[in-house]
């Protein structure tokens, strides 16, 4: 039965994430504005509907899944509201992060926070001349943050190595990637095809770290 929802759900949030990507592609706005937030909502309910032995744990994926809704209205405004999308989803990353630390102590493994630094100080390194100076002190918080919670997933994973905690560590690190796509094609030169590949890893991410919740 579990799995039949787990299923049915994946159809949903699939569907819904298609729509998004393919509206923004195709020029369609108001499918677009309709279908980006749908997708992530419908993993907050899915959240919020799975038995968990894990309240906590269930409650800070459910707030950073909310935060990353408000965060995706943001984005497809019409307007630039990319530092507005920016804080919801910061605050999102610090609710995943608060998440995960439910499961193991801070820096319960270095290795991971180690090479995600070694990525974000990369990554920081290489879109630095094309980030606004208004934009320099927020960016580099948010990186923080974001590798800070795909380290914490990391290491929770090499600690339990349980399926759940695995799930939550690629999402952490395809949260990485979307993100690092995203500022490389805004910031430093456009992307062939980047809505197609920001989106995908974005929602594959909090898809992940959503189905996480469900320990075995």
């Amino acid at each position: 039965m579990a799995e039949t929802r787990s299923g049915l759900w994946l159809i949903a949030v699939a569907l819904a994430a298609a729509l998004a990507i393919s509206s923004q592609m195709l020029g369609w706005p108001w499918a677009h504005y309709l279908s980006k937030p749908l997708a992530t909502l419908l993993l907050a309910a899915m959240v919020w509907t799975t038995v968990s032995q894990e309240p906590a744990y269930r409650r800070w994926v459910l707030i950073g899944l909310l935060w990353s809704a408000l965060g995706d209205a943001f984005l497809m405004l019409p307007g630039d509201w990319f530092v507005y999308g920016l804080l919801s989803f910061l605050a999102a990353h610090l609710a995943y992060l608060w998440a995960f630390r439910q499961r193991a102590p801070w820096l319960a493994r270095l290795l991971p926070f180690a090479l995600y630094g070694l990525i974000a100080a990369g990554v920081l390194s290489a879109l630095w001349p094309g980030v606004p100076p208004a934009l320099r002190v927020p960016v580099i918080v948010y990186v923080a943050a974001l590798a800070a919670m795909a380290a914490q997933a990391a290491a929770i994973a090499m600690v339990r190595r349980d399926r759940a905690s695995v799930l939550a560590a690629v999402g952490g690190a395809s949260f990485l990637l979307s993100d690092a796509l995203l500022a490389w094609n805004r910031f430093a030169g456009p992307i062939e095809a980047a809505r197609l590949w920001v989106l995908s890893s974005y929602w594959l991410a909090q898809w992940l770290i959503a189905r996480s919740v469900a320990r075995r």
